[in-house]
């Protein structure tokens, strides 16, 4: 199942890529919502090699994810890889600059089931795939303009 959207923000390239890459804020906004973020990696700067074990509730059931950044290429793309039994994803960020002050914020998310339980889930979810793809369509909008807003209030 795969999800995608862009955005723009009036924002420099470098400036977007900076805000997008500040993953303790990713962190702390998925335990704000009830997951488990534990990292595993050593690193001391961001790249790839990143890691983290995630567990959250979704759909009654608690799921154990493990999540690894795969490409770290300042400042236009990011992405990573999420494992778990039931299912194998990726998350792709690209930015573009469009202007010296314009970005172009592309966000794809891909998941593919691995077990015939997770096939279940995915199609009970493709049975909801409209309202999915406005809700996350939604989200990437509101967090853009969050972005814009960031950069804003730091120049």
């Amino acid at each position: 199942m795969k999800f995608t959207t862009k955005e723009d923000i009036e924002a420099p390239i470098a400036a977007v890529f900076d805000m997008v890459s500040e993953f303790e804020m990713f962190e702390r906004s998925a335990i704000r919502r009830g997951a488990e973020v534990q990292r595993v990696d050593r690193m001391t700067a961001p790249g790839p090699g990143m890691a983290w074990d995630v567990s959250f509730a979704m759909r009654g059931k608690q799921r154990e994810m493990a999540i690894k950044l795969m490409d770290y290429d300042a400042p236009q793309r990011m992405s990573a890889q999420a494992v778990s039994p039931g299912f194998n994803g990726a998350f792709i960020v690209d930015l573009i600059a469009l202007s010296k002050n314009r970005t172009r914020l592309a966000v794809d998310i891909d998941f593919k089931p691995q077990n015939l339980s997770a096939r279940l889930l995915v199609q009970s979810l493709r049975l909801a795939k409209t309202s999915l793809t406005k809700r996350f369509k939604l989200r990437v909008a509101e967090y853009a303009k969050d972005l814009e807003d960031r950069y804003k209030r730091r120049a």
